[in-house]
């Protein structure tokens, strides 16, 4: 890991930097905010946030519009306002001095496994459920569906992808304690199918119950 040190006290960035490459990093080390914007960034930014050209915050900001290298913020002042300001502005994290290496490195590594991760797919793809609004959208456009459609889906949609127990269903969108005709989840069932427009949208266990998930076609 290549990474670019932006600290204007010598005391902290030659033992940092010592630090570092027990590691295993190679640092480049800058001490103003004109030569951080003007570096290479590596593969990783810490940056002091008291510099004495360029406000570090100001930094953060120009970095992450330039790019999406990973910041942390090393830190001095006790103003949570500062912080929370550059956590907004795009810093990953940020270490109050002083600090360990130890805690450092483990800090960037644990954004760097975020970083280097693949992102979760979406498990509802193109569909989308409001609870608030009580209302589903499809790509976009709002499904017309009635109360008890709206909870069947909200229901499958919970854990999308796994088997819902019939009894779960017919106890959570109708009552504990219903009695009426097993054929009237199955209605709910093919009447949600068709507004969704595509039956795989619900897939039948039977004996067992439903599993919603993204058709093939809209997975991709």
């Amino acid at each position: 890991m290549e990474v670019l040190l932006v600290e204007d006290d010598e005391s902290i960035a030659e033992p940092l930097m010592d630090g570092l490459a027990r590691y295993g990093m190679r640092t480049r080390h800058v001490a103003t905010g004109a030569a951080a914007l003007s570096a290479p960034v590596g593969d990783f930014v810490l940056l002091d946030l008291g510099l004495p050209d360029i406000d570090g915050i100001d930094v953060c900001r120009r970095l992450r519009e330039a790019g999406d290298v990973p910041i942390i913020m090393l830190t001095a002042r006790g103003d949570e306002a500062d912080r929370v300001l550059g956590l907004e502005i795009g810093a990953d994290d940020y270490v109050a001095k002083p600090f360990s290496t130890r805690e450092l490195v483990a800090r960037m590594r644990a954004i760097g496994r975020r970083v280097a991760a693949p992102p979760e797919p979406d498990p509802l793809g193109p569909l989308r459920i409001d609870p608030r609004l009580r209302e589903a959208t499809l790509h976009g456009t709002p499904l017309r569906l009635t109360a008890k459609e709206y909870q069947l889906l909200a229901v499958l949609a919970e854990d999308a992808g796994a088997v819902v127990d019939r009894r779960r269903i017919l106890h959570t969108v109708w009552e504990p304690n219903f009695f009426g005709s097993g054929k009237t989840l199955d209605f709910h069932v093919a009447a949600l199918r068709r507004k969704l427009g595509d039956p795989r949208w619900i897939e039948n266990r039977r004996g067992v119950g439903f599993r919603l998930s993204v058709p093939p076609a809209d997975a991709a």
